[in-house]
């Protein structure tokens, strides 16, 4: 119209936010705030931070670990289209262009790395950079389409979040938050193979080599269990070096024995329905574990 810029409608504008918005996998967000968070709230001298400051280091924490799920989205555009599970997201469906989401991803890791590091420390900052990169880099470039080991070893990319809470606080780390990122390391392979199970035919369609789909369902339930079985012990440790007293560590026993129960439901379960049951239980019990530390430090 001789040159005149038509804005876009506000639902228009509204609805790209929301396509921008998804890059971020908010709901993997809130794992990762509230773990970080927690690491935060244990870490000796928190109570005489300033408010601001908590604010920032959750929102850096925030926005890198966004921004590390938005890379992630970019570079997987392919197998995201032929998979029941993500074939909606904003890329495959062209709601967002390869390039924004790319530009979008790396500005905000830019920016999340050097808010940490201006206002905390550069502890903390290195900590979350070399989380995003060991996600972007060793986890969805180099692991997640060559081995069935890929959650295994990728999952350490989503256990730094309690140990970068704790040095934003303390400038350091000790053997605290190194316990509570081995829980989360434990519990992401029981965790995903859960979610792989009843997503089966979704891993084989984009030819990601999954445990179920390289090792088969029953030798995926047995590494399953294993796992669980592996996580109880470590997960009560934490009641001896720290804040955290038996209260916290009674709380880990249980909620650890019964994601135990569910991974044997699974086990001798024919159908997916107790897989589905885990994979649910499973996020309610690293909630509920890390709620129980920061109760029982209270």
């Amino acid at each position: 119209m001789n040159g005149t810029k038509i804005m876009d409608s506000p639902e228009r504008v509204e609805s790209r936010v929301g396509d921008f918005y998804a890059l971020l996998k908010p709901r993997v967000m809130s794992l990762v705030i509230f773990s970080g968070f927690a690491g935060m709230w244990v870490a000796p001298g928190f109570t005489d931070m300033h408010p601001l400051l908590v604010f920032v280091a959750m929102l850096s924490l925030s926005v890198g670990a966004g921004a590390a799920g938005a890379m992630n989205m970019w570079y997987e555009r392919d197998i995201d289209a032929v998979m029941n599970r993500t074939k909606n997201r904003p890329l495959p469906t062209g709601r967002v262009a390869p390039d924004d989401a790319l530009a979008f991803a790396v500005i905000l890791s830019l920016l999340s790395v050097m808010m940490m590091g201006l206002a905390l420390n550069w502890l903390a900052a290195g900590l979350l950079a070399f989380a995003n990169f060991f996600y972007v880099v060793i986890y969805t470039v180099w692991l997640k389409r060559r081995t069935p080991q890929n959650i295994v070893i990728g999952g350490a990319a989503g256990a730094f979040p309690p140990m970068i809470g704790w040095a934003a606080v303390t400038g350091d780390v000790t053997m605290l938050p190194v316990l509570l990122f081995m829980i989360i390391f434990l519990w992401t392979p029981p965790h995903f193979w859960a979610l792989a199970l009843f997503a089966n035919d979704d891993y084989k369609r984009a030819n990601i080599p999954m445990l179920p789909v390289t090792a088969g369902e029953r030798n995926t339930k047995w590494q399953m269990l294993f796992y669980t079985i592996l996580l109880l012990p470590l997960s009560v440790l934490p009641s001896f070096f720290g804040p955290a007293g038996w209260g916290y560590g009674a709380a880990a026993f249980l909620l650890g024995g019964f994601f135990i129960f569910t991974s044997v439901k699974v086990l001798l379960d024919k159908t997916h329905k107790s897989a589905r049951l885990m994979f649910g239980y499973s996020v309610f019990y690293l909630f509920a574990v890390f709620l129980a530390l920061m109760i029982d430090a209270a």
